[in-house]
């Protein structure tokens, strides 16, 4: 009824409820691109949300309505009072349990190897590092877990924390980089090691020029040529960590124990069968004071370096040179003892002390 007790007419009555519905007396005049999406999607989609790469057809709308708006609300809210962990699991929290839950950054060594995944699960071109442990780590330096910083030997928290930093800053410019993934020289890495260390120097001219077993980049660096194979996607699986003490002259040694896995197929065009290789590295640097050591500012000098690598080349030098099917058919066996090359329950001094530099081990999976 109108202030005069007339009645108001049909059309403008049915014109103010569409009003009040779509919200236009207080409603901004452009909502942001991520509310729309956000709303869309719970419009749309009631379920959990799906991760961004993933695709499914929209399914059809629901009825709309108010009171229909208010039962989704209430099971909504029934259902974070029952589950809450599912519910945090569907939105980035908690561990979302399970197997297929992404693990924790490691904080210390393990005390067993990873569980063994179904053999049938083989990687694929959309997912290569379906059947392997693998698929549970981080990408790239988010799978590098960093300590925290204290005043440690000549340095203060500050610079220890930038010491920290620049370690992991190393190992993604020599094991993570694309590039230097394509066989391009890792610059930007080699900047990072003391110019002055006359035998780390020569090491790394010798190792571009005329790699050997003595003198090999693959013992610090990550290389494939590009005419043989290609990396699939632009995700390096990684599982590490990053430890350090003082060391002698009262520099921060920096040590470093990470697992970089690798999918490539074949460059040939077309090619779709994945294969991995796995690469275990600790390397130690030595940040030293410029006081008692020669050295540049913002660079460490290289301690030592050991490297373990499964599917990488028997006896390959310069470049890693991974197996397919084919050449694992012909090859067969390696000679040496059998690794689990996702095994980071061991040291890497244990893992040296049994490996066998007169021939090749056998990785019992890939």
């Amino acid at each position: 009824m109108g202030k005069d007790g007339a009645s108001i007419p049909d059309e403008e009555w049915e014109r103010f409820l569409r009003e009040v519905e779509a919200g236009t007396q207080d409603a901004p005049k452009e909502p942001s691109a991520r509310a729309r999406m956000v709303a869309r999607r719970l419009r749309d989609e009631p379920g959990p949300p799906e991760g961004w790469r993933t695709h499914q057809p929209p399914r059809r709308r629901r009825s709309k309505g108010w009171y229909a708006v208010g039962l989704l609300v209430a099971a909504g809210l029934l259902l974070v009072a029952l589950a809450p962990g599912r519910v945090a699991a569907w939105f980035g929290g908690g561990d979302g349990g399970g197997d297929s839950a992404p693990l924790a950054a490691e904080s210390e060594r393990p005390d067993k190897p990873p569980a063994t995944e179904a053999a049938s699960q083989l990687p694929t071109l959309e997912q290569p590092f379906k059947g392997s442990p693998a698929a549970r780590w981080a990408d790239g330096t988010a799978g590098i877990s960093l300590p925290a910083a204290r005043a440690t030997g000549w340095m203060n928290k500050e610079q220890v924390e930038q010491a920290l930093d620049r370690s992991r800053d190393f190992l993604a410019e020599s094991s993570l980089d694309p590039g230097v993934l394509r066989g391009e020289r890792p610059r930007q890495a080699i900047e990072l090691i003391n110019p002055h260390q006359q035998d780390v120097q020569n090491y790394l001219a010798t190792a571009f020029r005329a790699p050997s077993r003595e003198d090999d980049p693959l013992s610090l660096f990550s290389r494939f040529k590009e005419s043989k194979v290609r990396l699939v996607g632009d995700v390096v699986k990684t599982r590490g960590r990053i430890t350090f003490r003082e060391g002698e002259r009262g520099a921060v040694e920096v040590t470093t124990d990470v697992t970089y896995v690798y999918p490539v197929v074949r460059a040939a065009k077309g090619s779709d069968e994945v294969a991995r290789t796995i690469v275990r590295r600790e390397v130690v640097m030595s940040w030293d004071d410029p006081a008692k050591v020669v050295v540049e500012p913002g660079t460490f000098s290289l301690v030592s370096y050991k490297a373990d690598t499964a599917n990488g080349g028997c006896d390959a030098f310069g470049y890693f040179t991974p197996e397919f099917s084919a050449e694992r058919g012909t090859s067969g066996q390696g000679d040496g003892r059998e690794v689990d090359p996702y095994d980071r329950s061991d040291s890497m001094d244990a893992r040296m002390r049994g490996a066998d530099d007169a021939g090749c081990g056998t990785a019992t999976r890939s």
